[in-house]
């Protein structure tokens, strides 16, 4: 369907470090794109240089064919991107569905927040706890309500860092499906994951980032096979 986001040769220095150093990928429409790496490969601060948290040293972010590098992170997500960190963000005293209706009512505006707020916790089987405080929540089901209220903003950019963390194989499982859907959608959705059976079922392609650089990429039948990305990472998981 196309690239949605492309990441064109980013370079992040700071403290005298090179956390990225000419880093690129891109993430089609209808896909899921992984973005693996050992820890303190520069996975997190390419998110955040994508998202507008970061200014990159050098290099272009590309949104839908618009350059968007020097835009700040409220604009981006007017332009249809959305993100989690790997630090839960959600809102602790505000119930599930409040967390969602925040989103939504940001989002486009075609079709009633609370409607797609309705439709999200249906989908995601959230009912039992759509009212319940957030900060009352397990770990697991925190994650996904997190994810569930990104997608609220209805994205066409998912930026998803470590979602799975605190999940079990039944929540992994039931969200490995719903990243699918998302992109059977038409969603771009880049995911950032240390869950390799997770990323090797649900990703169309995958970049391997190690030490700043990109050094794979390719469909997971290439990558789980790759000898540079075995000795750099996959060997050690």
């Amino acid at each position: 369907m196309g690239s949605l986001l492309h990441v064109d040769e980013v370079t992040v220095v700071f403290g005298g470090n090179r956390a990225l150093d000419g880093a690129g990928l891109r993430a089609e429409r209808g896909a899921v794109t992984g973005l693996i790496g050992p820890n303190g490969a520069g996975k997190s601060t390419l998110f955040d240089v994508i998202s507008g948290l970061r200014k990159p040293t050098t290099g272009r972010v590309l949104l839908d064919g618009r350059d968007i590098t020097r835009l700040n992170p409220s604009r981006r997500a007017k332009r249809g991107l959305a993100r989690t960190f790997q630090r839960l963000e959600l809102f602790g005293r505000l119930s599930v569905r409040d967390n969602l209706l925040v989103a939504a009512e940001l989002g486009p505006k075609r079709r009633r927040a609370a409607t797609v707020v309705a439709d999200i916790i249906d989908r995601l089987e959230l009912h039992a706890v759509a009212d319940a405080t957030t900060d009352t929540l397990p770990t697991g089901l925190a994650r996904q309500v997190e994810v569930a209220r990104a997608i609220a903003a209805r994205p066409a950019l998912l930026l998803l860092d470590e979602p799975a963390a605190g999940q079990d194989h039944t929540e992994t499982a039931r969200f490995g499906a719903l990243l699918r859907a998302l992109a059977d959608d038409g969603t771009a959705v880049l995911l950032v994951e240390h869950d390799m059976d997770l990323v090797m079922n649900v990703c169309d392609e995958v970049f391997v980032l190690d030490l700043g650089k990109v050094i794979a990429s390719g469909p997971p039948s290439v990558i789980r096979t790759d000898e540079t990305v075995l000795a750099a990472y996959l060997g050690e998981v």
